[in-house]
């Protein structure tokens, strides 16, 4: 069997095609329309699908139903603002009586509503559903979370409890919102900074939470996560949560030997966008052969610039010769 790949267009890739501002993805039907128009020629040279229309990519939307304030600034990704300052305002947090009621939400609902009439095939998403416990806790808390449970044990369980509860209540109400049935099925969500704990209290801060979502939403028949800060100590925690894929994304510490060697699942070995942005092409193509010898499951890249394409053009090449 041969190498698995995966290529795709990012946000930004999809602005500059179009010539519209990347904050203009979350607001502007038009400039959604645009974008995925502009970037089907450069699909069609390249052989790949181009992505259906969609809004841009949005992980916080489950923090918006808590009532976050998001930023979008000009031309650029959105930034959220915490929801508390205080890890005393953990005791006064309260869950919405209606998810769907945030402005924001209430914005991108009727987006998407637009979007879909102008084109039928366009994702059916207002953003990722949620966020994993220890990254949606540091949203509403801060940088104050990671000292949270080393100082005040039993509030850091309190904020995460309440960040799972949340978000499964969040992400009831959205798919029964966007008409998505909960049924058995496979599971994966992004935790970035989960990898912050080292592995001691992550066996107690992140192991239960992450359980919780893979066993309270739905019956989940793969699981599998995306977190970009974990260590080697960290991967045996891995097979304790039965984790079926593992995506270490940007992780500045796993390289994809040290995955082959120590990883207790099916990994992912993404190309990131500054080597891609770098390399020269000759160097890119070793690069997808040296990772395509610790057997990945897939290997994945992006094309994140008008700039890239004869680069991407020549990954694809290598890519599906040994996909072959």
């Amino acid at each position: 069997m041969g190498q698995r790949f995966a290529c795709g267009f990012s946000d930004r890739v999809l602005a500059e095609a179009a010539g519209v501002p990347l904050d203009a993805l979350h607001f502007d039907p038009d400039a959604i329309i645009a974008a995925h128009e502009a970037i089907k020629p450069i699909a069609e040279r390249l052989g790949v699908e181009p992505p259906p229309p969609h809004i841009a990519g949005f992980t916080y939307a489950h923090i918006a139903a808590l009532g976050a304030d998001i930023e979008f600034p000009a031309g650029s990704e959105p930034k959220p603002r915490t929801l508390i300052r205080s890890p005393q305002e953990i005791d006064g947090l309260r869950e919405p009586d209606d998810y769907l009621s945030a402005p924001l939400i209430r914005q991108r609902l009727a987006l998407l509503e637009e979007l879909k009439k102008r084109a039928p095939n366009a994702a059916n998403s207002i953003g990722h559903v949620f966020e994993g416990p220890i990254t949606t806790a540091a949203l509403i808390l801060g940088e104050a979370f990671f000292t949270l449970p080393y100082d005040d044990p039993k509030r850091a369980h309190r904020l995460l409890d309440f960040s799972v509860t949340s978000a499964l209540n969040y992400a009831r109400a959205i798919c029964k919102r966007l008409d998505i049935p909960l049924v058995k099925g496979p599971l994966a969500f992004p935790d970035d900074f989960a990898g912050i704990f080292p592995p001691d209290i992550f066996a107690e801060f992140v192991v239960p939470y992450w359980e919780r979502f893979y066993t309270e939403l739905h019956e989940t028949t793969k699981r599998s996560v995306h977190s970009e800060l974990l260590r080697q100590e960290h991967l045996p925690l891995l097979a304790e949560l039965r984790i079926d894929f593992f995506d270490p994304g940007m992780d500045q510490y796993l390289t994809p030997e040290i995955l082959k060697d120590c990883c207790p699942c099916a990994f992912s070995a993404p190309i990131h966008p500054w080597d891609i942005r770098d390399l020269p092409e000759d160097d890119l193509e070793e690069l997808y052969v040296r990772y395509s010898r610790c057997n990945p499951a897939v290997i994945s890249f992006s094309m994140d610039s008008l700039n890239w394409e004869s680069k991407i053009a020549r990954l694809l090449k290598v890519a599906r010769k040994m996909a072959d």
